[in-house]
């Protein structure tokens, strides 16, 4: 038996090789974990124990992913989207355990295991279809909001369906009414406490925290709320993961969701890997050995799978309105689900479950996990497929990507960083009549950024191979505007590697690292502090009458000067950097109009006298962007609104456009 240390070092040394091989053959970082679990596992080399703590780890690395999630999920687009939650989601559950619940009752199985074992073969892996439909930018699709609409209410199933499995356990063939009500109202006073707390105590308690300063203090904060809320959820009987998505989508409406964000996506990360890792773990190979055994397995896998896909196709269709849309969503909700393994498992320990049943069944839902990947990733494939239908020549993605390309051949001005001042060199170089290509690693940033139509591109701005693709052999200009000088000079190394001759105009705070940044190739550096002086003395210089000749020439001598007037200041002992995760600080930010929102039908202006101070910068509908519309806009059903403006502008408009 391998110690603990050696176990961790051979997890390590496979999870660094798989997921680095999976990166490498263009397969989502999940596919190379699953076979982790099912190499190191127990049913296989045995180096990996399936012990407790490993679930434990796997269960909150499902809370850690709920709670971003939660971040991007506000309260508003949760009220806005409750049909689609409970009657999409409910309807789908309930016609799924049925339809199973009567194929267990004909193999024999009695009618009250049959209903949770239908309750556990219409769960679907929360972890797994959002992880994976994140990844593909499908979250925010048609097929993407209907599948988590109905995962968001299968975490609230399985509390009933858990109730029932346990008073089976206790021997109760005729369960009273009392004894299953108590989970289902414990899981309902959690699901308020979380809310409330939520409400009125999260925004007053980060708020304090982050004006401390103190960034580990931020941190351990952020997962004290993620662990405080998941611990609620589950002493009440729910799951872990929908604790967690309450209280994320409570802070989704604070100015501090983008930080938390970031903070939290390490451990996310490193969580989900051990719960891919767990689920690869369970596939007991030993039951597809034999002929028979192989046979069963593999007709559980492709009936439940078609069964399911078809099932919430059906209910999907009044929703989606598509044939196509519908199927998708069928396909993406086929696969087995962590919670049906768990009501699975539950039913065979307690042997209420024929063994000739459970056995295969809990293999095929595990490896209905394992197969995912594939499965996801062709979900439009297959849907095409089977509905014998021609795609469109081209996505809005595809031409948009085109239209980049283009750019990229001619000649135009790469923007290193696409946040507030990046935008800004944008606008202007627009107005202009200059081509720009943006480089950023922000996705919700890209993604917005994308739908108001500019040509901007995911990815570290210091990758050379994602500099070739930006044209820097065409460019004209870069322009660096990260205010971190440590990033600026890792790209200004990896641009003068490429292009020598370009000239590079970099940002900086002020002038802490000015020599470093020219020594590293920049053309000229814009320290913010000495060019906000500058043009406080201008004002100041013709407030004084001062000849506006004669400020100009002063201006450009001390830039010549490299603003050597301007150094010798005093500093105070506490200064501080400029903060861009201030409250202050401005954004865009892109919402989607979802069935049942309330500016659906209404105008722009009905919009704004709700209170909302955003700028309206465009609206996209069937893929057509309008610039700057007019208030006289009426919204319509799956409208893209972009907006733009501080934080707490941006939730306000978001809160009105779905909620009112």
């Amino acid at each position: 038996m391998f110690s603990p240390l050696s176990q961790c070092l051979i997890l390590l040394a496979g999870s660094v090789f798989l997921v680095t091989l999976a990166r490498r053959m263009g397969l989502p970082t999940s596919a190379a974990y699953l076979v982790v679990g099912l190499l190191l596992g127990p049913h296989a080399l045995g180096v990996i124990s399936d012990s407790g703590t490993t679930r434990l780890l796997a269960e909150l690395g499902v809370a850690f992913l709920l709670f971003t999630l939660g971040l991007e999920f506000s309260l508003p687009r949760m009220i806005a989207m409750r049909r689609e939650v409970f009657v999409l989601g409910g309807a789908q559950v309930l016609i799924t355990a049925s339809v199973f619940a009567g194929v267990g009752d004909l193999l024999g199985v009695p009618w009250l295991v049959a209903v949770v074992l239908g309750g556990a073969v219409a769960m679907s892996s929360t972890a797994i279809l959002l992880q994976q439909l994140t990844e593909r930018s499908e979250l925010n699709r048609t097929h993407g909001r209907l599948a988590f609409s109905m995962l968001l209410f299968q975490d609230l199933a399985f509390v009933p369906f858990l109730a029932l499995a346990s008073v089976l356990m206790a021997g109760s063939a005729r369960p009273r009414l009392s004894e299953s009500l108590v989970p289902v109202l414990g899981g309902m006073l959690a699901i308020v406490a979380v809310l409330a707390a939520g409400r009125w105590l999260l925004r007053p308690l980060f708020h304090v925290i982050a004006h401390s300063r103190l960034r580990e203090l931020f941190t351990l904060t952020v997962l004290l709320v993620v662990l405080s809320s998941a611990w609620v959820s589950h002493s009440a009987g729910l799951s872990f993961a929908l604790g967690a998505f309450l209280s994320g989508m409570m802070l989704a409406e604070t100015e501090y969701r983008h930080q938390i964000e970031s903070v939290i996506r390490p451990f996310r990360d490193l969580l989900l890997g051990v719960f891919f890792i767990s689920v690869g773990m369970l596939l007991d190979l030993s039951l597809l050995r034999l002929p028979g055994e192989l046979l069963a397995v593999l007709l559980m896998l492709v009936t439940m799978v078609a069964v399911k896909a078809l099932l919430a196709a059906l209910v999907t269709y009044p929703f989606a309105h598509s044939r196509f849309k519908a199927l998708r969503t069928g396909i993406v909700m086929s696969i087995g689900g962590e919670f049906g393994v768990a009501l699975c498992t539950i039913l065979l320990q307690a042997g209420l479950l024929p063994e000739r049943v459970g056995g295969p069944l809990l293999v095929a839902m595990v490896l209905s996990m394992v197969l995912s990947p594939v499965i996801l990733n062709n979900n439009k494939r297959v849907a095409r497929f089977l509905l014998r239908e021609q795609g469109p020549a081209r996505t809005a993605s595809e031409r948009e990507d085109e239209a980049t390309h283009g750019i990229a051949l001619r000649d135009h001005v790469i923007l290193c960083g696409f946040g507030r001042v990046g935008q800004n060199v944008a606008r202007v170089l627009e107005s202009q009549g200059f081509e720009y290509i943006a480089l950023d690693l922000d996705p919700s940033r890209i993604r917005a950024a994308r739908q108001l139509g500019d040509p901007v591109m995911f990815g570290d701005s210091a990758d050379e191979d994602l500099l070739a693709k930006a044209g820097i052999e065409a460019a004209s200009a870069v322009v660096i505007s990260f205010s971190d000088p440590t990033t600026s000079i890792g790209i200004l190394r990896s641009v003068r590697s490429m292009r020598p001759d370009v000239p590079v105009l970099v940002r900086t705070r002020d002038d802490a690292r000015l020599k470093e940044l020219r020594d590293a190739g920049a053309t000229d550096v814009v320290p913010e502090t000495f060019e906000a002086s500058l043009m406080l003395v201008s004002h100041v210089l013709m407030l004084l009458h001062v000849p506006v000749s004669r400020v100009v020439r002063m201006l450009g001598e001390i830039r010549n000067n490299r603003y050597a007037v301007l150094h010798n200041i005093v500093r105070s002992g506490n200064a501080r950097p400029i903060d861009e995760t201030s409250e202050h600080r401005e954004e865009i930010k892109s919402v989607v109009v979802p069935p049942g929102a309330w500016s659906i039908g209404r105008t722009l202006q009905d919009v704004r006298g709700r209170g909302v101070e955003a700028t309206f910068t465009g609206v996209r509908r069937h893929g057509i962007l309008g610039r700057a519309p007019g208030l006289d806009t009426v919204l319509r059903d799956g409208d893209i609104v972009v907006i733009y403006g501080q934080p707490e502008e941006l939730e306000r408009a978001e809160a009105v456009l779905l909620a009112g």
